[in-house]
Parts: C-alpha cells; sequence; structure tokens
C-alpha cells in the first residue's frame, strides 16, 4: 500500500479521535481544577493521539518504513508509560480518599448498601413491561387493534 494512502488513513483516524483528546484537553486547561492522575491521564490520551497525527506526516515525507514505524513506537510506549503512571497514581488517589471518608463519623452509604434499592424497583418494573408487552401483542391493551 502506498505511504500517501496510509498518511491519509492516520490523518482522518486521528481527526476522528477528537471525541477523547477534546476533552483530554479540557482536563488540562482545567489546571488544578482536575486531579493529576486525571492530568496525567489526558496527557497520555494527548501524546497518543499526536503521534498518530505525527506518523500520518511522517509517512508523507519520509520514503523509508523506519522512520514511521519509529515515530509510532516512541509515541506509542510514551503514551503506554504515562498512562500507566496515572493509573497507579489514580489508585493511590484512590485509597486516600477512602481513608479520609472512613474518618468521618458518619460515612456514606456504599455502593453495596444501594443495591437492595435497586433490585427492589427491577422487581417492581419488569413485571409492569411484561404484562404491558403481553396486553399490546395480543391486542387487548388500553387501546385494541
Amino acid at each position: 500500500m502506498p505511504q500517501p494512502v496510509l498518511a491519509l488513513g492516520c490523518a482522518a483516524v486521528t481527526a476522528a479521535g477528537c471525541v477523547w483528546y477534546l476533552p483530554a484537553l479540557a482536563d488540562l486547561r482545567a489546571g488544578a481544577d482536575r486531579p493529576l492522575s486525571r492530568r496525567t491521564a489526558a496527557i497520555a490520551c494527548l501524546t497518543g493521539w499526536g503521534s498518530l497525527g505525527t506518523v500520518a506526516l511522517v509517512l508523507l515525507v519520509a520514503t523509508t518504513w523506519w522512520a514511521p514505524v519509529g515515530v509510532a513506537a516512541a509515541g506509542g510506549t510514551a503514551a503506554a508509560a504515562l498512562r500507566a503512571g496515572a493509573a497507579v497514581r489514580r489508585a493511590g488517589e484512590q485509597r486516600e480518599a477512602a481513608r479520609q471518608w472512613a474518618q468521618l463519623p458518619h460515612a456514606p452509604l456504599s455502593a453495596d448498601a444501594r443495591r437492595p434499592r435497586r433490585v427492589a424497583v427491577t422487581v417492581a418494573v419488569v413485571p409492569v413491561m411484561v404484562v404491558s408487552l403481553f396486553l399490546a401483542v395480543t391486542g387487548r391493551g388500553p387501546h385494541p387493534g
């Protein structure tokens, strides 16, 4: 496959990736309003998408294959390292938040404590939906057709 065709594909995928890199850019612009782990993850996202855009440019100007492959490998490695660092930092932030919540006299309800309510709502809603669907299909509903 010719390199300009691959460059066009990389550019198209990079443009379509705006659903990931534009929110990441907004996280970086928010600065200290976002946790450090989220900002690091945003840098990782921008690094990954930026490397793909750079690969598209290198594919247009380079005549050999080692240059775009090198750019992709370097960018992918940097993005993966940043993302791994963000995940480690996020785990630390979650542990710290859990420790702080545990020190409060009245800790909020956990996810397990809220589960019975969801189950009760599901048990109440699903039979009503099944009966309504049955009545609609058999033509015995409020508006028989």
